[in-house]
């Protein structure tokens, strides 16, 4: 298998552009979602875990009781931001919302 396509600078601004839910930071993509409990929390969780594993690219993530986020770039492409970070951004965006969760900022 091939390693991810590295984003441009000007690839990379497109893409988060059209991610409300994602931030660039510290050289990798993250955001944090919120759901109306810890049960919620770790349904979406399970959901990232079985995508991420489906697509051999995981994340790292914290979780405080009903808080999640993310933060993650590729580490087989040396640490850059790739198209498959994006394509997991949006699989864990639909699975906050199928769950009911939101982002929030990062304070």
């Amino acid at each position: 298998m091939s390693a991810p396509q590295i984003l441009t600078p000007e690839e990379l601004a497109e893409a988060i552009a059209k991610r409300s839910d994602w931030v660039l930071k510290d050289g990798k993509i993250g955001a944090k979602f919120e759901f109306k409990d810890f049960k919620n929390a770790m349904a979406f969780i399970t959901i990232v875990a079985l995508e991420a594993e489906k697509h051999n690219h995981h994340p790292t993530w914290t979780n405080s009781w009903n808080i999640v986020e993310f933060s993650f770039c590729t580490h087989d492409a040396g640490n850059k931001i790739t198209e498959l970070d994006f394509l997991l951004a949006d699989l864990i965006s639909q699975a906050a919302l199928q769950i009911g969760g939101g982002s929030i900022d990062d304070d």
